[in-house]
């Protein structure tokens, strides 16, 4: 095909700017301007356009990436959703909007991104995988380690055979091929192009006993986001939520001594909760080992038309925080969250627009560790102090040689936690980290009776194909392995127990097998002697 004016002008971009010694944002557009003017293009080349002529130029590529923050934590999240299904409880809660009447899963709007693309290819996960993947692409990450998210509501309360069906058909998509049934399809993926690292779901406290818990892991289920939203009874009688927080102790302990990681959807701000009763909610779901959640998302109250709420705030019955309350609220809240926990998120991803009372900032958990920093007490969850992170958002680059291994122990759920971790203690950057659980004596899966469990291994770092040698990237340096021998010596030395259960994502299980790992169950495990 004859090359346009368009192409050569993108190719003169590409190498002006490949010149130039560290190139920045500004240069980016600085030299794009020039070029388009010089060329008399009708329009400016984006970003993701000018990725097609930089495939020789991976420097630049990561600069030209339109979200690097995606891909800086080693894995993409790809992100689907079920079809709208009928709310599990009898009314739903009186904040969520949504819902099958709207034509949406009970608690979206239809109009947050994932929604979107859900409702464009008519909720087939096969298609919005593959959508999702191509759209990646486009602005230059690289899809090669994958987390599945799959968003929709309470996904334990789905038909089984619907939920088996809509797994399979996105492993389908990452696999490159259709598999003749699930099982076949979770075994292909232990060697597809593109690996799972983690399937995560969303459910209720009450949907998520010992069966649920098994029918995730049947699933390859890794992560599961509970609703918790608040620890006070009285507020969930108010919300309608028909649960107790006795179900959520019950179920993080349930999901905990299965190997599942936990995170807890909280809502701050809603009817009959105060400022204090806010604060004193985070500070007491990380004192009280009842709780202890390995990761949280934050979730204000907003009014949305369409929600009971609306009509309570129409009457002048209910008022949710104001922007700057939320950002001194959430200041001091997240001073209490441990160094083994992660923010996963603060905002939901509703259009301001269809806000009609709450915080609209899309960018609230920025104003929040602005203000963190400026008391003098920045977070320290394990999201900001990763190291891809404090490279991208801080410029601090960390110091192999001050590496340590850090260790901190904890009650949870009746059961004990390790935190291992490879941390760069003088500048405060984590490159890696492991979770082991000693289980209560409750714990209801065979394979992890007089057995540890490691729920999570994580080496962090800009993304590298898998095989690939890292330059300043710190996967594949061995951490992950010196972490698990660690992990095996805890296990049998502090604990006299001899066997070692991990819970894989699909496609990790041939990196465990590598290290003496076996099948065992939808675990590996490994005898220790």
């Amino acid at each position: 095909m004859e090359e346009t004016v368009f192409d050569r002008a993108c190719r003169e971009i590409i190498a002006t700017l490949a010149s130039i010694p560290n190139p920045n944002s500004r240069d980016i557009v600085r030299v794009k301007l020039d070029i388009a003017k010089k060329y008399n293009l009708s329009r400016i080349p984006s970003n993701s356009e000018l990725l097609c002529y930089a495939s020789m130029h991976e420097a630049l590529r990561k600069i030209l990436r339109r979200k690097p923050v995606r891909s800086i934590s080693g894995v993409t999240v790809v992100a689907v959703m079920t079809k709208p299904y009928p709310c599990p409880q009898s009314t739903p809660c009186l904040y969520c909007p949504g819902g099958p009447r709207y034509g949406t899963p009970q608690s979206y709007t239809g109009r947050e991104p994932a929604a979107l693309r859900a409702i464009q290819h008519e909720y087939d996960p096969y298609r919005q995988v593959k959508a999702r993947i191509e759209q990646l692409e486009r602005v230059g990450h690289r899809v090669d380690k994958v987390e599945l998210i799959i968003l929709g509501g309470t996904f334990t309360a789905l038909p089984r055979d619907y939920t088996e069906w809509f797994v399979k058909r996105c492993l389908d998509a990452f696999n490159g091929r259709e598999a003749s049934s699930l099982e076949e399809a979770k075994k292909l993926a232990e060697e597809a192009p593109i690996r799972i690292s983690g399937v995560i779901v969303e459910t209720r406290p009450d949907w998520c006993r010992e069966e649920h818990v098994n029918s995730m892991l049947n699933l390859g289920v890794t992560r599961v986001e509970i609703g918790v939203q608040t620890i006070y009874d009285h507020i969930y009688s108010v919300v309608r939520r028909e649960h107790r927080v006795s179900d959520v102790i019950e179920a993080t302990r349930i999901a905990k001594d299965a190997g599942l990681k936990v995170t807890y959807h909280m809502m701050p701000g809603l009817p009959n909760s105060s400022r204090d009763m806010d604060i004193e909610m985070f500070r007491e779901i990380f004192d009280n080992p009842e709780f202890r959640p390995d990761s949280l998302k934050i979730y204000p109250c907003l009014v949305v038309k369409g929600s009971d709420l609306y009509d309570l705030w129409i009457k002048g019955l209910y008022k949710p925080y104001e922007c700057s309350e939320l950002i001194d609220l959430l200041a001091e809240a997240l001073s209490y969250v441990p160094p083994y926990v992660r923010i996963q998120r603060i905002q939901r991803d509703i259009p301001a627009p269809l806000i009609e009372a709450g915080c609209k900032l899309g960018n609230l958990r920025e104003y929040v560790e602005e203000e963190m920093e400026r008391r003098g007490k920045p977070c320290r969850c394990i999201r900001c102090r990763e190291v891809g992170h404090k490279m991208l958002k801080k410029g601090i680059k960390p110091r192999f040689e001050d590496m340590i291994l850090s260790r901190i122990e904890y009650e949870a759920s009746k059961g004990l936690e390790i935190f291992l971790s490879f941390e760069d203690k003088v500048r405060d950057i984590l490159f890696g980290y492991l979770r082991l659980r000693i289980p209560s004596e409750n714990v209801h899966r065979d394979e992890l009776k007089r057995a540890s469990i490691v729920r999570e291994l994580h080496v962090y770092g800009p993304m590298l194909p898998v095989g690939q040698k890292p330059r300043e990237e710190w996967q594949h340096r061995k951490l992950g392995s010196r972490l698990l021998y660690e992990a095996e010596r805890i296990t049998r030395e502090e604990y006299d127990l001899r066997k070692i259960a991990v819970i894989s994502g699909l496609g990790v299980k041939k990196y465990y097998r590598r290290l003496g790992y076996d099948y065992d169950g939808p675990y590996m495990s490994k005898r220790l002697e």
